[in-house]
């Protein structure tokens, strides 16, 4: 079946066109981190902020997915991996027409990672959001981390499945030690020059 796939490319408008429309620079700001460590929470105030700056984005958060694109997946480590490689081919179809797109997805380990950075090229940046499972537990907003340590909740990231932190991240945020307000400061900064068109 693949042999009668023809994907068009040659009257396919470029990235660079989509860019100069929209007076930005495309990228994938891909939040990485456990269940409770804020993810969700800086991907929508970073959404914000940009938006309040003049740019076009797109926010991808892994409970939404789940319950279109992905729903039909499970927490399987095969379910897992395609959960991701879904979300990276969206991601790059978004870039590839100028959209600064958010994903907040926990993106549990490094063979992970590498898939979704492989997918997306020079277009992946990664934010590590940084937090103590211990904390994570403690703010429990969805209740997950209760129910999953009474085995109610099987194959839950941090408890009965592993998760590694990223070791080369772009940049980290510590949600446990700075506010919301700091954090998403620190990222601003960071995101900000490599989205702003470049000035002839």
């Amino acid at each position: 079946m693949a042999d009668n796939i023809h994907p068009i490319f040659d009257t396919i408008l470029s990235t660079s066109e989509k860019e100069e429309l929209l007076n930005q620079k495309s990228i994938v700001i891909w939040m990485v981190g456990l269940s409770g460590s804020g993810k969700s929470t800086i991907a929508r105030g970073l959404e914000n902020k940009l938006h309040k700056e003049g740019f076009l984005t797109s926010l991808l958060d892994g409970d939404n997915l789940r319950t279109g694109l992905n729903n039909n997946l499970g927490f399987s480590e095969e379910d897992r991996t395609e959960n991701i490689r879904r979300a990276a081919e969206a991601s790059k179809l978004l870039a590839a027409n100028g959209v600064i797109t958010i994903c907040s997805l926990i993106s549990p380990t490094e063979s992970i990672r590498e898939m979704a950075k492989t997918i997306l090229g020079d277009k992946y940046c990664e934010v590590f959001i940084n937090c103590p499972i211990e904390e994570c537990e403690k703010r429990d907003v969805k209740g997950l981390y209760a129910k999953a340590r009474k085995g109610e909740i099987k194959n839950f990231t941090g408890i009965d499945s592993p998760f590694e932190a990223p070791q080369k991240p772009n940049i980290t945020l510590y949600t446990a030690e700075y506010s919301v307000e700091d954090n998403l400061d620190q990222l601003l900064e960071y995101i900000l020059p490599k989205i702003k068109p470049s000035k002839n």
